[in-house]
C-alpha cells in the first residue's frame, strides 16, 4: 500500500541549493509520479550574499513548504524563526573536491603541504558564491596560511540559478583549478575531478531538509523529507557523489 498522501493533488514548493540539487533531480519525478503531488523548484545558495540565496529570499518574505541546503544554514534558519528545528533532516554528506581542465596535468593535493603548494602555483582560483566558497575564503586559505598569497588570484562564482557551478569556469580556462561540492563537480564537461581536498581541512558538510514555519503543505513536506531519506535513495545519493546518512 502506498504511505503517500494521495487523497488529492497539491504543489509543494521546494527552496533548494546545488549541492543535492542532482538528487533531487533524479528523485522529485519518481516522487511526482507516486504521489501525484507537484514539486515547484526555486534554486538558490545556502548562504552568501547573492539576492537569490535562500536566507535572502525567505527573509524578504517568499514563501516554500520546505529548504534543502546546507546543514549548518537549515539550523540557522531555524534559529532566526524560517524553519522548524525539529524538522530539519540530514539528506546527505558532502566533501569539498577541486577540479580542473579536461586535458589538464593532475595536481597533487593528497596531501595537505601538497595542497597548499599546489594553490600556490595554481594561475587563477575559483571558489563558489555559497558554502563551500564561503568557507575557502573565509576559513580554509587562512588556516593553510596561503591567504596573502591566494587571495588576489581567487574569484567567486555566482552559482545557480542566474549563475554556474564553479567546474564550467574551469572548463572554459577562466580558473585553472576551482573549488566547490563534489556533487556540483562530477556530472559537469571538460574538466577533471582532481578528487576530495584532504581530511584535515574538510569542514564537514551535509545536506538537510527542513519544514518552513509557514508551510501550507507540512504533513506533505514531511513525507517528501521521508521519500529522500529512504534506503531506497542510497543508491541516488552516492552516484551523486555524496555520503548516505547513517
Amino acid at each position: 500500500m502506498n504511505v503517500y498522501s494521495l487523497s488529492y493533488a497539491a504543489d509543494i514548493k521546494v527552496l533548494i541549493s546545488s549541492g543535492f540539487f542532482g538528487v533531487y533531480h533524479e528523485l522529485g519525478p519518481i516522487f511526482e509520479k507516486k504521489t501525484g503531488h507537484k514539486l515547484i523548484t526555486v534554486r538558490g545558495p545556502s548562504i552568501g550574499d547573492s539576492p537569490e540565496a535562500i536566507p535572502t529570499r525567505l527573509a524578504r518574505g517568499e514563501t516554500a513548504d520546505l529548504v534543502i541546503l546546507d546543514g549548518e544554514a537549515a539550523h540557522e534558519l531555524a534559529h532566526k524563526g524560517f524553519v522548524k528545528e525539529a524538522s530539519v533532516t540530514t539528506l546527505g554528506l558532502s566533501q569539498i573536491g577541486m577540479a580542473i581542465k579536461e586535458g589538464a596535468v593532475k595536481p597533487d593535493i593528497s596531501t595537505v603541504d601538497a595542497f597548499r603548494k599546489t594553490l600556490l602555483a595554481a594561475k587563477s582560483i575559483g571558489y563558489s558564491d555559497s558554502g563551500s566558497g564561503t568557507y575557502i575564503a573565509g576559513q580554509m586559505f587562512k588556516k593553510l596560511g596561503v591567504e596573502d598569497q591566494v587571495m588576489g588570484k581567487s574569484k567567486k562564482v555566482r552559482g545557480p540559478p542566474s549563475g554556474e557551478p564553479v567546474a564550467a569556469t574551469v572548463a572554459r580556462g577562466e580558473n585553472e583549478i576551482g573549488f566547490q561540492q563534489v556533487s556540483e563537480i562530477l556530472h559537469v564537461a571538460g574538466i577533471t575531478y582532481v578528487g576530495p581536498i584532504p581530511k584535515e581541512v574538510q569542514p564537514g558538510f551535509t545536506f538537510a531538509g527542513a519544514i518552513t514555519t509557514n508551510s501550507k503543505q507540512e504533513q506533505l513536506a514531511r513525507e517528501f523529507i521521508q521519500f529522500l531519506r529512504a534506503p531506497e535513495a542510497e543508491a541516488v545519493i552516492v552516484k551523486a557523489g555524496l555520503g548516505y546518512p547513517r
